[in-house]
């Protein structure tokens, strides 16, 4: 078995409260949830209105799925977030 964990630091420009962020985090996170069928929530610097810490896992039999899973998963918040921009990126794979 092995977990995937994908942690990302969205930058958030035009987000100008805490509402505003909170409004397009949990837009974002609920379509990650639906399309890939992960876990998914935000994880940190709730207290900063354009900062925004996420983190998606994944539990899959074989390590070269779960990374699939969660490059798709990046790729799609890329693609799909217009009003955020990915600051920075973290994979890790654990192994059971």
């Amino acid at each position: 078995m092995v977990i995937g964990i994908l942690r990302l630091t969205l930058h958030l420009p035009n987000s100008g409260s805490l509402k505003a962020k909170r409004h397009v985090v949990s837009g974002l996170l609920r379509r990650v949830r639906q399309q890939f069928q992960v876990a998914a929530a935000e994880i940190g610097d709730r207290d900063r209105w354009q900062l925004a810490q996420l983190g998606v896992a994944c539990v899959s039999a074989e390590g070269a799925h779960a990374d699939e899973i969660l490059a798709r998963v990046l790729r799609f918040v890329e693609g799909s977030a217009s009003e955020a921009q990915v600051a920075d990126v973290t994979t890790e794979l654990i192994r059971l």
